[in-house]
């Protein structure tokens, strides 16, 4: 399951501000405590990224074997505030902090579904790059896509 919140724009396009992707904490995820191992959360972030590009009308698959376009992990980060536990329904929350031509930015929180608390915040940086491993520009139609939805990040200041 998963929802966008839209919002419309000065010229009433209407944009994706964020995306919302759910996950079920698996036992297979949790160490013998229930608690969620801290590695799977970067693995949920990859979750919320590509759905967030299908939500945007984009397949990823289709980015790589069409463009030629792979969008490379270059950089990760991963605050952790409160746990989560097996069997708990989590809410990914993605949107896309930055995106310039070859580098795109995606930042991500973490909310547990039942009580909407946020239990993790965390941003990672992607390389555009070939099948070859070079990093290249962002085809144009993509750009304007991403560039599109650059969304304002939530106030944490407080949190």
């Amino acid at each position: 399951m998963s929802h966008a919140r839209e919002r419309l724009d000065s010229q009433d396009m209407r944009m994706i501000e964020y995306h919302d992707a759910t996950v079920r904490v698996r036992y297979a995820e949790t160490d013998q405590m229930g608690v969620v191992y801290h590695a799977n959360y970067l693995v949920w972030f990859e979750v919320g990224r590509v759905e967030l590009i299908r939500a945007l009308g984009i397949e990823y698959k289709i980015m790589e074997k069409e463009d030629d376009c792979h969008i490379v992990v270059a950089d990760a980060h991963c605050r952790y505030l409160q746990s989560a536990k097996y069997d708990e329904v989590l809410r990914i929350r993605t949107r896309i902090a930055e995106s310039r031509n070859r580098i795109v930015k995606f930042s991500y929180e973490v909310f547990r579904d039942s009580d909407d608390k946020l239990l993790a915040t965390g941003e990672t940086t992607h390389i555009i790059c070939g099948s070859n491993g070079r990093p290249k520009l962002l085809p144009a139609k993509y750009q304007h896509v991403f560039k599109s939805v650059v969304a304002p990040q939530p106030d944490r200041s407080e949190a």
